[in-house]
C-alpha cells in the first residue's frame, strides 16, 4: 500500500488496486494535498467525483486525543469486562440457581437460548444506531443498562423472571455495546486498531477467567444471588464514570464531511456488509469462530468431567485457564503484529486469520481424541493460541473494507449471522452426548467441529486471493480523534 509523507494532507478513503499499488474504480477521495497524486495514472480510474472525503490531520495531529484514544480504551475494556463476566457468572453459579429455583435442564437451557436469540436479534438494530446516533451514549445506556439487569437477577424467584431478566434484559443491554465500541475504536486507532481491538478483545478472557474464580468466590460466602449484585454494582458504578470521562469521535471528522452526520438509511446500512464481498466471507470465518466457541464454552468442562473424572472445579478451572490463557497471549501479540505487517502488506492480516484457522483444524480434531488429559489440555491450549491469533484482526478485517459510516451496522449484522448460525453447536453436541454416550458423543462433537474451521479457512483464503484488494479502503494516518 503507498504511504504518504504528510498524513495531515491526506483526505480521501481509496479503495486500492492490485497490491495496494494505487486507487482502483472504487477509490473515494479528493482535495488531495502535497505528495498525492491528482491525476492517476493511466490505465487507473479517475477520482469518483462524489466521493466523501475523511480528514485526518485532526485525527492524527492532535496530541490531546493521540493520548485520550489509550485512556477510551482502558475504560472499554473495563465495560467488555463486565459485559462478558455479567454473562459467564450465570454458568459459574449454576447448579445453586437450579436447586434454589427448583428448575429442570431443560429451564436451564432455554435461559440461555433466549439469551443468544435476544443478542443476535437486536444486533441490527444496535448496528444502525451506532451509526447515526452518539456512541458515548449508546455504550454509556448499554452499560448501565445490563448492569441493572444483573444486579436484579439476584432478586429472581422462577424461571420467567430469570429469562425476563437474565436473558432478555441483559441481552438487550449487551447488544447495543459492541457495535459502538467497536465503531468508536476504529475511530480512534488507525495504525493501532488491530493493537487497540486486540487488547480490547483480550478483556473477553480476561472476564470469562476472573468471573469463574469472583463469581465462585462470592457465591461460596454469601451465595449466588449475591455475585450478581455485586457485579451489577460495579458495572453501575462504572456507567458513572463513563457519563464523565467517555468521548465520541465527530462524525465530521472521522468521515471527513458533515453530510454524513445526516441520518443514514437503514435499508442502505444494514445491507451494506453483504454488498462488499469479503465481508461476506469474513462473516463465514466469524461464524465459525463463534459456532466452535459456543460448543466448547458450554460442553468442554463436562468433556473433562466425564472422560478424565476430573471433579467439578477442577475441569471447569482447565477447560477456562487452558484455552483462555493461550488465546489472551496470542490476541496481544498477534495484535501487535498484525499492525505492523499491514503497514507493509495489506494484505497481512487476512493471511494471519488464513493461518491460524487451518492450524485450529489439527488442534480442534486433537482435542477431541486426545487418548489422555495432557494431550487434552495441551489440544485446548494449542487452539486457544488458533482462536487468539485469528480474533486478533477479526474486527480490524472487516474495517478493512467497510467505510467508517457503516462500520457498526456492519459488524452487527456480522454478529447476528454468526450468532444464529453458532447457536446451534451446543445443541448438536448434546445430540452427539445422547446417540453415542458423552465421552465418544462428545469426542466426535469436537473432532466433527473442526469442519468448521476448515470451512471458514476456504473462505478467508477465497477473500484474500480474489477479493480484497478490490474491495479494501486505504485509511491515511492512525486515527486518534479529537477529544
Amino acid at each position: 500500500m503507498r504511504r504518504y509523507s504528510d498524513d495531515s494532507a491526506v483526505r480521501g478513503i481509496a479503495r486500492t488496486g492490485p497490491r495496494g499499488r494505487g486507487p482502483s474504480h472504487r477509490t473515494l477521495g479528493r482535495d488531495a494535498g502535497p505528495g498525492v497524486r491528482e491525476n492517476p495514472p493511466e490505465g487507473l480510474a479517475k477520482v469518483s467525483s462524489n466521493a466523501r472525503p475523511i480528514s485526518h490531520g485532526i485525527l492524527n495531529n492532535h496530541p490531546p486525543a493521540r493520548l485520550y484514544r489509550w485512556e477510551l480504551l482502558a475504560l472499554l475494556c473495563l465495560a467488555f469486562f463486565f459485559h462478558q463476566g455479567d454473562r459467564a457468572i450465570f454458568g459459574v453459579v449454576l447448579s445453586d440457581i437450579r436447586a434454589d429455583l427448583g428448575l429442570s435442564d431443560p429451564q436451564v437451557g432455554l435461559v440461555g437460548t433466549v439469551l443468544f436469540a435476544t443478542l443476535a436479534v437486536l444486533m441490527p438494530f444496535a448496528g444502525y444506531l451506532g451509526d447515526i446516533l452518539s456512541r458515548k451514549w449508546l455504550i454509556t445506556g448499554a452499560l448501565i443498562f445490563w448492569s441493572s439487569a444483573t444486579l436484579f437477577t439476584g432478586f429472581a424467584g422462577g424461571i420467567v423472571s430469570l429469562i425476563l431478566l437474565r436473558s432478555v434484559a441483559t441481552a438487550g443491554g449487551e447488544s447495543f455495546y459492541a457495535p459502538a465500541a467497536y465503531s468508536l475504536i476504529g475511530a480512534y486507532h488507525r495504525d493501532t486498531r488491530a493493537l487497540a481491538m486486540s487488547i480490547h478483545q483480550a478483556a473477553l478472557y480476561i472476564g470469562v477467567i476472573a468471573s469463574g474464580f469472583l463469581g465462585g468466590w462470592i457465591a461460596e460466602r454469601w451465595g449466588w444471588r449475591s455475585a450478581f449484585y455485586a457485579f451489577g454494582a460495579c458495572g453501575i458504578a462504572l456507567g458513572g464514570v463513563f457519563v464523565v470521562r467517555l468521548k465520541d469521535a465527530p462524525r465530521s471528522a472521522e468521515n471527513g464531511d458533515a453530510r454524513d452526520e445526516r441520518r443514514i438509511n437503514p435499508v442502505q446500512s444494514l445491507g451494506r456488509l453483504f454488498r462488499v464481498p469479503t465481508a461476506v466471507l469474513l462473516t463465514i470465518g466469524f461464524t465459525a469462530i463463534v459456532t466452535v466457541n459456543n460448543a466448547y464454552v458450554v460442553w468442554a468442562p463436562v468433556f473433562l468431567k466425564e472422560k478424565f473424572a476430573f471433579s467439578l472445579t477442577a475441569a471447569g478451572g482447565c477447560a477456562m485457564m487452558f484455552h483462555h490463557l493461550p488465546a489472551l497471549f496470542a490476541v496481544i501479540i498477534g495484535g501487535h503484529f498484525s499492525d505492523r505487517w499491514a503497514r507493509r502488506w495489506p494484505e497481512a492480516r487476512l493471511r494471519m486469520q488464513a493461518a491460524a484457522m487451518a492450524l485450529g483444524v489439527p488442534a480442534i480434531i486433537a482435542l477431541g481424541s486426545a487418548p489422555d488429559s495432557a494431550g487434552t489440555l495441551a489440544a485446548m491450549a494449542a487452539f486457544g493460541v488458533c482462536r487468539g491469533l485469528y480474533e486478533c484482526s477479526m474486527h480490524t478485517s472487516l474495517f478493512d473494507v467497510i467505510e467508517p459510516r457503516f462500520r457498526a451496522s456492519a459488524m452487527a449484522v456480522a454478529t447476528m449471522v454468526a450468532f444464529l448460525a453458532g447457536s446451534v453447536s451446543p445443541w448438536l453436541m448434546g445430540v452427539c452426548a445422547q446417540s453415542w454416550g458423552q465421552v465418544r458423543g462428545l469426542s466426535l462433537g469436537f473432532a466433527g467441529l473442526s469442519g468448521a474451521y476448515a470451512c471458514g479457512t476456504l473462505a478467508i483464503l477465497a477473500a484474500l486471493l480474489w477479493t480484497f484488494r478490490k474491495d479494501r479502503i486505504a485509511e491515511g494516518g492512525d486515527g486518534a480523534s479529537p477529544g
